[in-house]
């Protein structure tokens, strides 16, 4: 489709990229996103997704704004404390980018209403911050068919891995259950460094943008650790489990 003036200014800058140029930018404008958790992970991902242009943006999360968020979650302001996340979310990024069209779902994601969710979108991004809701996406994607991109922080340390329909193993494949209750630090009772939060939201949203354009290789069948402590990155290679309850069989 033709891009209107405005666009055409708003975008410049993708255009000279050979993966993706005019017909990438189109291809975005028609993409559809959801966003699951609009906190540390989410934020980042969801700024960089508006900015590119992605048409719809879903944003799912069923918290308020606390003043603990703020150091991280940058979706969100000092002036929206107390406010539901998804509404302070999505006036954020109508004000970054006013021509994405934003869905908002305040709610807590569940086996139940998880299928309808998904039904609308081409990619999701799992940017939750605790180890049910983790494979709860997982599985459902997988159910459903619907690729997404996992994301996880804490301190200076976080992961990443994309899973595409027939492309590798899945989440579950990879840790197969959720940690004992207390067998795992969470972020809050170990601390999370803000701009770590930053990188790993930011990976999430490439890996979506490389999706939806068809480029590059994604992290399918690998899990890439970043510790940025140190500055280390290693992409795992991760090996489908053919007993698997969400993707085996």
């Amino acid at each position: 489709m033709a891009l209107s003036k405005e666009q055409q200014e708003r975008y410049s800058r993708h255009f000279p990229v050979p993966d993706l140029g005019q017909e990438g930018q189109d291809k975005l404008l028609n993409a559809k996103v959801l966003i699951i958790g609009a906190g540390g992970l989410g934020s980042p991902a969801a700024l960089y997704l508006a900015a590119a242009g992605v048409g719809t943006i879903g944003i799912v999360d069923s918290d308020e704004v606390e003043l603990s968020n703020l150091q991280r979650q940058i979706l969100h302001g000092t002036s929206d404390l107390g406010r539901a996340k998804v509404d302070s979310a999505a006036d954020t990024l109508r004000e970054l980018n006013p021509e994405v069209k934003l869905i908002t779902h305040r709610i807590f994601v569940t086996e139940e209403n998880l299928p309808a969710l998904l039904s609308d979108y081409d990619f999701v991004l799992e940017c939750t911050d605790n180890f049910p809701a983790k494979f709860c996406v997982n599985d459902a994607c997988v159910k459903a068919g619907k690729p997404f991109c996992h994301g996880s922080v804490i301190r200076f340390y976080g992961q990443v891995m994309t899973w595409v329909p027939g492309q590798g193993p899945c989440y579950r494949c990879a840790f197969h259950a959720p940690p004992a209750e207390g067998a795992a630090l969470t972020a809050r009772q170990a601390g999370v460094v803000g701009s770590s939060a930053g990188v790993i939201g930011c990976l999430q949203a490439t890996e979506a943008i490389k999706y939806l354009l068809g480029a590059g290789d994604l992290l399918t069948g690998c899990l890439l650790t970043c510790d940025l402590l140190d500055m280390e990155f290693q992409k795992i290679p991760l090996l489908r489990d053919p007993d698997c309850p969400a993707c085996g069989g």
